[in-house]
């Protein structure tokens, strides 16, 4: 049986107040898009998860169609909390969201009402839970009205198969609009998830980072390295079995001569402050007004080791 480390909360995490909630999220939370679906080896997925919540990474976050193959990140969360997990659930924040593709037909898509209730019905029984503590619209649905789907959150929550809900990928004036009416249903915005490093910083620059935090709204970064960019893996350019060289997420003319420039300049920074790229990138998220946590990846517990040293 797994027994999680006694100094979990002793190791170096720091945890940071989610708007004006009730809610600690640590500063680095455990992002399970890749590395934990069905073509990946359990043992390691589980080796990664444990030893994140051994270094007091608490926040797990999925969504219904994380993978590959759609579902099968939630299942290997099921199959964690079986073997792993269960005494510790209590400690954990798990969660997962719906709004992209998941199902055929139309009603396996965007934001309806019946979609998001089938979800998470779904996503609930893959993870083996009665409940998530956060439960997130995954984009906005232009096509569907927005009561219709914010409604919808605010019953999750009355059912108690949330405790918390928040809103990923949303422009600035529906967020503006859903942020006033959970709070008038009693289900307040707990948090918004937005893509934000670097070299793509539109949460700021649209006013979306500002809007959360003037309204006690915590804001959590995903793409924190931009797919690899800011890891230093391209700084003499497109290795072999990169995602670059794949054309994987990255495409090989994305990394232009002026782009290079810049990775030189920042890792020149970093490397004077004893830092990694990737440190300084995830350090510079963390550094901005709003942002509670910052998701990262991993795809080996060494991997995740280099990442949380920026806390």
């Amino acid at each position: 049986m797994y027994k999680a480390n006694e100094n979990r909360y002793e190791n170096g995490m720091q945890y940071q107040r989610c708007g004006r909630s009730g809610v600690l999220l640590p500063k680095v939370s455990l992002g399970m898009w890749h590395n934990f679906g069905s073509v990946d080896p359990y043992e390691r997925s589980r080796e990664i998860v444990r030893y994140a919540f051994d270094h007091g990474v608490t926040h797990l976050d999925l969504a219904n169609n994380y993978g590959p193959v759609y579902g099968s990140a939630e299942e290997t969360l099921g199959r964690l909390m079986d073997d792993d997990l269960r005494p510790y659930r209590d400690e954990l924040f798990i969660s997962t969201k719906a709004g992209y593709d998941m199902w055929p037909g139309p009603y396996g898509n965007w934001g309806s009402r019946k979609y998001l209730m089938a979800s998470l019905d779904q996503s609930l029984r893959r993870m083996h839970l009665d409940y998530v503590d956060l439960f997130y619209s995954h984009r906005y649905d232009p096509e569907t009205p927005l009561e219709e789907t914010l409604q919808a959150l605010v019953d999750v929550v009355r059912s108690g198969k949330a405790l918390y809900v928040g809103i990923s990928n949303w422009p600035l004036e529906p967020l503006r609009f859903a942020v006033d009416y959970l709070r008038r249903h009693d289900a307040p915005l707990l948090i918004y998830q937005g893509k934000l490093n670097m070299l793509h910083r539109a949460p700021i620059e649209e006013g979306i980072l500002q809007l959360c935090h003037e309204n006690g709204v915590g804001f959590i970064a995903f793409s924190p390295l931009a797919q690899g960019l800011l890891t230093g893996r391209y700084l003499e350019g497109i290795p072999e079995g990169s995602r670059m060289s794949k054309n994987k997420f990255l495409r090989p003319e994305m990394l232009t001569d002026e782009l290079l420039a810049q990775l030189h300049e920042w890792n020149k920074e970093a490397e004077s402050k004893g830092q990694s790229l990737a440190e300084k990138a995830l350090r510079w998220i963390l550094d901005q007004q709003g942002v509670t946590s910052v998701l990262v990846g991993a795809s080996s517990a060494q991997q995740l080791e280099q990442n949380l040293r920026c806390v």
